[in-house]
């Protein structure tokens, strides 16, 4: 049974990550992950953590279908076998070895069946590997700040950024603004390369959660956490602070924006000048890398 476990865990890994390496190859099949309307299960995976995340929800979903049905059946089972109509004769049996063993082993076995995949899902989500790069993350009431430690501006110093939630208001374009999701600066990585990131807060705790990622860490006021994330395919990834930090504690969005090497590239010696500046600069790449893919398509 583990090792049919083990291969079915490969398989599935495999067939996400060719499908997460293709669609990262093409610009135009950038992702833009959100909450959509009346929708069931989780996010689609853009790491393989959430890749992995994604399986073993499947998996337990499974086995508690599988208990669940059985139960059921027990319980009609007995209720058509024992009511008082078919067995006006109650038996006076008070012990059976048989399914007392069953009922203890078997759970057990369950218990350790769920156990090999769920600990090894929390190494891999703890234990960071070697990193590309590193970013700080700062919850504020009721904002994000990012600082980027190895990208330094023009005075020497680590590049760093508020990012605000959009008002109703002030969106120009409410599919690319998602409502109560869209920011003024998205943190920007690049595709394909291990991002540790560091959470603190400045006030209150607060939550840095990503979804599509598979990351949920809290931050607290004088305490560094971390985490990390890989990203395998292009586009923008949405989060919302996941601790209850006051009033305005629902605009608190998070938005990561996946891009390519030379891009990320672009846009990194643009922001150690002006931020301003390095969203225009991204924003005239994505668009021309985006209209070569689309001829390229006909």
């Amino acid at each position: 049974m583990i090792g049919l476990l083990k291969r079915k865990s490969a398989w599935v890994g495999a067939l996400f990550t060719g499908l997460a390496i293709a669609a990262s190859l093409d610009v135009g099949a950038a992702l833009a992950a959100q909450p959509q309307p009346w929708q069931m299960g989780l996010q689609p995976a853009a790491t393989d953590i959430h890749q992995e995340i994604r399986w073993f929800e499947s998996f337990t979903l499974m086995i508690v279908t599988v208990i669940t049905l059985f139960v059921l059946a027990l319980l009609v089972y007995v209720m058509v076998k024992f009511n008082s109509k078919a067995n006006p004769v109650p038996s006076k049996t008070s012990h059976n070895t048989m399914i007392e063993v069953a009922w203890t082993v078997v759970p057990v076995m369950i218990l350790v069946i769920i156990a090999i995949p769920s600990f090894r899902l929390l190494y891999r989500q703890l234990e960071i590997p070697p990193a590309d790069m590193t970013v700080k993350a700062t919850g504020y009431q009721w904002y994000w700040g990012y600082e980027y430690p190895d990208l330094k501006d023009a005075k020497g110093n680590p590049v760093s950024f508020d990012s605000v939630m959009i008002a109703d208001d002030a969106r120009t374009d409410p599919i690319k603004q998602p409502r109560m999701l869209a920011v003024d600066n998205n943190l920007v990585v690049p595709v394909g390369k291990i991002v540790r990131v560091q959470v603190t807060a400045a006030d209150v705790i607060h939550a840095l959660a990503v979804p599509s990622f598979g990351i949920k860490v809290d931050g607290y006021p004088g305490r560094l956490n971390q985490t990390w994330f890989r990203a395998n395919v292009t586009g923008i990834f949405y989060g919302q602070c996941s601790e209850l930090c006051g009033k305005d504690h629902a605009a608190m969005p998070i938005a990561v924006q996946v891009v390519t090497q030379d891009q990320y590239n672009a846009w990194s010696a643009a922001a150690a000048k002006s931020l301003t500046e390095a969203q225009k600069v991204l924003a005239a790449m994505i668009e021309a890398d985006e209209k070569k893919t689309a001829v390229a398509a006909r």
